[in-house]
């Protein structure tokens, strides 16, 4: 366990998108930390002039010696159940992407790519052997369940990682949520809890606001606030 009590990160810079926002603050908990070195960050792999990938980590591992390639992934899924493999059911929220997509994209060429004459030389420059080293994934994520749903087997998956739910249009405007107000939070806004915000529109206004995402196949992240202490967060979906 990393003591992270006098943890101070660094600014972000917000000129980044949001998944090397993730690996920059990854990069500064790997630097506080005591378990590991950081022998290469965000290394380009290039053959002449073509850029074949990039490269997130490489660490030693200080007590074991053991150098280790880490490809670091965040991600948020809806949890479709009308799909009967469980890590088949983690899906985009606009069906653009899968886990089981990412995981077979990472294996066989992220992870191929430093076996490949370029990235052997990449990690050559740097005084690395590809023999030394093994291969792992961080996946983090935040799954969002259907909408009415209390329980589900996640398994082998992290039934922690579920934050929230999804729904469709017709059930957003009910009962269950017209006395609410909401907050659409920006891409970037995603990772941060629904209480970092002091605007709060209606359920009227936040209506139109998703109408305007739908038409564009684009599922919005929303936030609702039932009281003061009390918030949700959910996709709406447009298919």
């Amino acid at each position: 366990m990393v003591d992270l009590s006098d943890f101070a990160p660094a600014p972000i810079p917000e000129n980044l998108r949001l998944g090397h926002q993730i690996e920059y603050l990854c990069k500064q908990l790997l630097e506080h930390s005591l378990l590991y070195e950081i022998l290469v960050y965000n290394l380009p792999i290039r053959q002449e002039k073509q850029t074949l990938g990039e490269v997130d980590f490489i660490l030693k591992d200080l007590k074991t010696e053991q150098i280790i390639h880490v490809e670091l992934t965040y991600k948020f899924y809806i949890i479709d159940l009308d799909i009967s493999e469980p890590l088949h059911q983690l899906i985009g929220p606009n069906k653009r992407d899968a886990f089981f997509m990412k995981m077979e994209k990472i294996k066989n060429k992220q992870f191929a790519l430093l076996h490949s004459e370029a990235g052997s030389k990449a990690l050559a420059d740097k005084n690395i052997a590809i023999s030394n080293l093994v291969h792992q994934t961080c996946f983090k994520t935040q799954l969002f369940k259907p909408f009415k749903v209390k329980t589900l087997q996640l398994e082998p998956l992290n039934e922690n990682c579920i934050v929230g739910y999804w729904l469709r249009l017709s059930d957003f405007n009910t009962d269950s949520f017209t006395p609410y107000q909401f907050y659409i939070p920006s891409k970037k806004q995603w990772v941060l809890n629904p209480d970092t915000t002091n605007s709060w529109p209606s359920h009227a206004d936040t209506l139109l606001k998703i109408e305007q995402h739908l038409v564009k196949q684009n599922s919005p992240l929303i936030w609702m606030k039932k009281s003061e202490t009390e918030y949700e967060k959910f996709f709406v979906v447009w298919w």
